[in-house]
C-alpha cells in the first residue's frame, strides 16, 4: 500500500443534496476536498463561488483543496482561506508574479500549489519549485468534469518527480483530470502521490470504497 492522497472534487458531487455528499466525504477516507473555482474567463465553464464555499465549510471535517481557475487570483486568496482552503493552487498561465503570488498563499497560512494546463511543460516550474508545496498537473484541459485522459500526462509526472527530487523532495504531485483506478495506478508508478477524481467517485455504486481503492493504489 503507497501513501497516496485522494481529493475527490466536489464539482462532481449533487448540489441538491451538498451536505449529504460532504458528510459521506467526511467518513470516507479521502484526505481532502477538492474545490475547483471557475470564472468563465480562464477556462469556459463557472463552478461556485465563497457563498457555496463558506456553507460547505459548515459541514466538511476533512482539510479543503482549492483550485482557482480563474484570473486574478491574488484578489481572492484571503477569501479562499476564509472559506477553509488549507492548500490554494494557482494556475501557472494567470499569474505574472509567480513568485509572490505563493508567497502570500503562505503567509495567509494555507499551502501553496501551481497548476499547470496539459500544453504547459513541467520546465517552467524549475525557478518556483523550491518554494512550493504542490504540483498540480491537469491531465485534462480544465473547465469540465469527465474529459478523456490525456496520456502524455505520465511522462509529464515522471519528469517533475525527477525535477522534485533534485529541488524539493518534499513537494507533493497531485494529477486531476480522468482519475480512476488504471490511470491513477500508473500515475502513482509515474511518482504523482495526490489524485482528484470526481466522476469517478461520485457516479460509482459506493462512492467511499471508491475512495478506498484510490488510497490503496
Amino acid at each position: 500500500m503507497s501513501d497516496v492522497l485522494v481529493s475527490p472534487s466536489l464539482l462532481s458531487a449533487d448540489f441538491a443534496n451538498i451536505q449529504r455528499d460532504v458528510e459521506m466525504l467526511n467518513e470516507s477516507k479521502a484526505d481532502f476536498i477538492h474545490i475547483d473555482i471557475m470564472d468563465g474567463v480562464f477556462v469556459p465553464n463557472i463552478s461556485f463561488g465563497f457563498s457555496v464555499t463558506k456553507a460547505v465549510l459548515k459541514y466538511a471535517k476533512k482539510p479543503m483543496d482549492f483550485h482557482l481557475m480563474i484570473i486574478n487570483p491574488d484578489h481572492y486568496l484571503e477569501a479562499c482561506v476564509d472559506s477553509g482552503a488549507e492548500i490554494i493552487s494557482v494556475h501557472f498561465e494567470t499569474c505574472n508574479h509567480l513568485h509572490r503570488t505563493v508567497s502570500r498563499i503562505r503567509e495567509l497560512g494555507a499551502k501553496a500549489g501551481v497548476t499547470i494546463n496539459p500544453h504547459t511543460p513541467v520546465t517552467v516550474l524549475d525557478s518556483i519549485l523550491p518554494h512550493i508545496d504542490l504540483v498540480l498537473v491537469m491531465s485534462v484541459n480544465p473547465g469540465y468534469g469527465g474529459q478523456k485522459f490525456i496520456g502524455t500526462t505520465y511522462e509529464k509526472i515522471s519528469q517533475l518527480r525527477n525535477m522534485a527530487d533534485r529541488l524539493n523532495p518534499d513537494l507533493i504531485i497531485e494529477v486531476d483530470g480522468g482519475v480512476n483506478l488504471e490511470t491513477g495506478a500508473k500515475l502513482v508508478s509515474a511518482g504523482a502521490n495526490m489524485l482528484v477524481a470526481g466522476n469517478f467517485v461520485f457516479t460509482s455504486p459506493d462512492p467511499p470504497a471508491t475512495i478506498e481503492s484510490l488510497k490503496n493504489l
